[in-house]
């Protein structure tokens, strides 16, 4: 998709790729309806989002392929291309198949077997995380059984799906809530992926802990602690990324497992200019901090805005700033420029907003600035 950078993502799913699709299908099943499928879904895209749209070509294919699942799919199937050469090319590369991955989504519990086939198949050229979502909530025993000997699956997409399809709070896909309660099953899972070869498959495992402390942080907890004792450093970097959130709020079991304790530091000459800034300036932000400690000590330094809302209350934003090592009696002088700049995820509303330096998940200092917007 890198020909037009400034396409929006929903648009390629278009008349073209309906096209595309007629061709392939018609290549192994002269008795498509080529024409027909794409005449029904050209006229329907317009104004639609990229959900929507690929309903549309989902619906099509249910209409124009042979009748059932188990039929449908094995059309589909004889239509696929070559599995994905690299690790991050789903989106990029695979992007196209995502119609397909939503039929198996949608229809592909009809035959179970055949479905995880299809789930199989579809994951080593796109992704099936949001397709097996169903086959988890309906048949969670026996994919779990599925499950457990793909964690040792030679290809690196099917070793993700594993991770990556069970995670409970997966963005842009309904929670599974039975994980939610109870993640036990799918950490069974993730042990057996913490030191997968593959970077791929070790983000996915990353990210989904990182789910799961949103509601067990002290399980989570636990599982980094013992993860990181002898562990290798690919499992350090999963435990970081795994914790990222709980250090972000200032856990202090989480960034005791990182080596972060109590800080002994003193904050001095910390400024905030301009006073008074307005929208699209950068607030400047200037601070040392003087070590009180006997021994050196790791130091993970953030800040926090207090954005104001809309009713006039505040909501605190971490953001990261850098972490260091302070030997005893010395000091370390920090600098930051941060823009207060539009973004689409933050509606900015004018008043005093109040900054805070935390360290080690405590603060040690604040200061107050005037947005004017």
């Amino acid at each position: 998709m890198s020909e037009n950078e400034n396409k929006l993502f929903k648009d390629y799913f278009d008349v073209d790729l309906a096209r595309q699709m007629a061709n392939q299908i018609t290549a192994v099943h002269p008795q498509f309806p080529a024409a027909d499928f794409v005449n029904q879904v050209a006229p329907q895209l317009d104004g639609l989002e990229m959900k929507a749209r690929t309903v549309v070509f989902v619906q099509a294919l249910r209409d124009h392929l042979p009748a059932g699942f188990a039929n449908a799919w094995a059309v589909l199937e004889a239509a696929l291309g070559a599995e994905l050469t690299d690790e991050g090319g789903m989106f990029n590369d695979g992007w196209h198949y995502w119609p397909i991955a939503h039929f198996i989504e949608v229809y592909g519990l009809e035959d179970f077997d055949v479905g995880v086939r299809a789930m199989y198949e579809i994951t080593k050229r796109h992704t099936a995380e949001f397709a097996i979502r169903p086959f988890l909530i309906q048949h969670q025993d026996k994919m779990l059984t599925i499950l457990n000997k793909w964690v040792e699956d030679e290809n690196p997409h099917v070793r993700r799906l594993v991770s990556e399809g069970t995670r409970p709070r997966l963005p842009w896909a309904g929670r599974l809530t039975q994980f939610i309660e109870d993640p036990s099953p799918t950490l069974a899972l993730l042990e057996k992926l913490k030191d997968d070869p593959s970077e791929y498959v070790r983000r996915s495992v990353s990210n989904h802990l990182n789910d799961i402390a949103k509601d067990h942080p002290q399980l989570v907890i636990e599982t980094c602690r013992r993860w990181w004792q002898d562990g290798p450093d690919e499992r350090h970097w999963v435990v970081q990324r795994a914790l990222r959130t709980l250090v972000k709020d200032g856990d202090p079991d989480a960034l005791a497992v990182l080596g972060y304790g109590p800080p002994q530091v003193t904050l001095i000459d910390f400024s905030v200019a301009p006073n008074t800034l307005h929208l699209g300036d950068a607030l400047q932000l200037n601070f040392t901090l003087h070590s009180t400690a006997a021994s050196e000590q790791n130091l993970a330094i953030d800040f926090v805005i207090h954005f104001v809302k809309a009713n006039g209350q505040t909501s605190g934003k971490v953001f990261k700033l850098k972490t260091a090592v302070l030997p005893p009696n010395q000091s370390l002088s920090v600098e930051k420029s941060h823009p207060i700049r539009p973004i689409t995820t933050r509606k900015y509303y004018p008043g005093s907003h109040r900054v805070e330096i935390q360290v080690n998940g405590q603060i040690i200092g604040e200061r107050s600035f005037e947005l004017v917007v």
